[in-house]
């Protein structure tokens, strides 16, 4: 099978370009790589999987020197030109969206660009697969459409018509622009709502590395809410093996329902106070805490209801806090922060 990820330096799209490669499929890789977060890291996970720093030059084909299945093409989904000629010569059968400008926060200040990457881009993607009869689209989309919403858990059953960050606004509305794609176009699609991923390769700005670091350097650690917060944190694993199993899904090709939307967590969420204490276990060192009030664009509580992708594709997280922290810090114990 011949499968496009898109944001395959980023977090998520490396890992599951990882496991595709690793099972023999044909994987071609496409990202930006532009410094919302450590460039640096991106290349290391792109290096991860035999992809060399000629990455860095725009527009060019590398093939990884570790997977002879995989190529990497350094591009902006904007560019819709481009886009469309390499749907047109690589013929993919499926497509994973997972590129997107990130960042809560970030939305606030960067407005413009969460609406050329995660709005403009995504039409691109579904103009693409349109054109050019792909099988199958999966695309990402985030727990952050449902708001502040305080029934719980969260189902993809509940209303989500108050986004409370652009990040989310952005997010809601690639679901609402695949609905009408698999409506007009019979394009299969299927949405996922991810929940606070974390594992090794992780992004930087995310909880867990900055709370690693200051606990590390004995530095002070941004608790907001004054701690709080629960959040359904889950493993990176646990993610790409439901990732993985919707992909080769048939079942979203059923004529009459061609789209379909599912969460993707823990099904078990967390109090952060308790997320803080695990990582200093596993580092063994006490952090410094500095409490801070709730952020904009934040949202109080995360819990998947994720019955959905159980009952559809035998999803089964199993990965502990506990479990899944141990091994976040074996890799960032061995990995150079600079």
């Amino acid at each position: 099978m011949k499968i496009l990820i898109t944001g395959t330096a980023g977090f998520i799209g490396f890992h599951l370009a990882k496991k595709l490669l690793q099972r023999g499929d044909t994987v071609i890789g496409i990202d930006n790589i532009n410094d919302y977060y450590s460039t640096k890291l991106k290349y290391a996970r792109l290096a991860e999987t035999g992809i060399s720093q000629s990455a860095k030059q725009w527009h060019t084909p590398v093939k990884s020197d570790k997977y002879p299945n995989y190529t990497f093409v350094r591009m902006n989904l904007e560019d819709q030109t481009e886009l469309n000629t390499l749907f047109a010569t690589e013929k993919f059968d499926k497509v994973c969206n997972l590129a997107a400008q990130a960042g809560v926060r970030y939305s606030i200040e960067n407005p413009h660009a969460y609406i050329n990457s995660n709005v403009v881009g995504f039409i691109n993607i579904l103009e693409a697969c349109r054109n050019n009869n792909i099988k199958y689209l999966v695309y990402a989309s985030s727990s952050s459409v449902y708001g502040n919403s305080n029934k719980m858990p969260l189902s993809v059953n509940d209303s989500v018509d108050n986004p409370i960050s652009l990040y989310a606004a952005t997010k809601k509305s690639n679901e609402l622009m695949a609905h009408t794609y698999s409506h007009l176009f019979k394009l299969p699609t299927t949405g996922l709502r991810f929940f606070t991923v974390y594992g090794p390769w992780g992004r930087p700005d995310m909880a867990p590395i900055l709370f690693a670091n200051a606990i590390t350097n004995g530095e002070p650690i941004k608790v907001f809410n004054n701690g709080n917060l629960q959040r359904d944190f889950t493993y990176i694993d646990d993610i790409i093996e439901g990732v993985t199993r919707v992909l080769d899904s048939r079942k979203n090709k059923l004529a009459d329902s061609p789209y379909s939307i599912h969460n993707i967590g823990n099904g078990n969420p967390e109090k952060l106070m308790y997320f803080i204490e695990t990582i200093e276990n596993a580092i063994g060192k006490k952090a410094k805490m500095q409490m801070l009030p709730m952020q904009p664009g934040d949202v109080y509580k995360t819990f998947a209801d994720v019955t959905s992708l159980k009952r559809d594709f035998g999803y089964a997280p199993n990965t502990t806090l506990i479990d899944g922290i141990g091994e976040f810090i074996k890799w960032y114990k061995t990995y150079p922060k600079n």
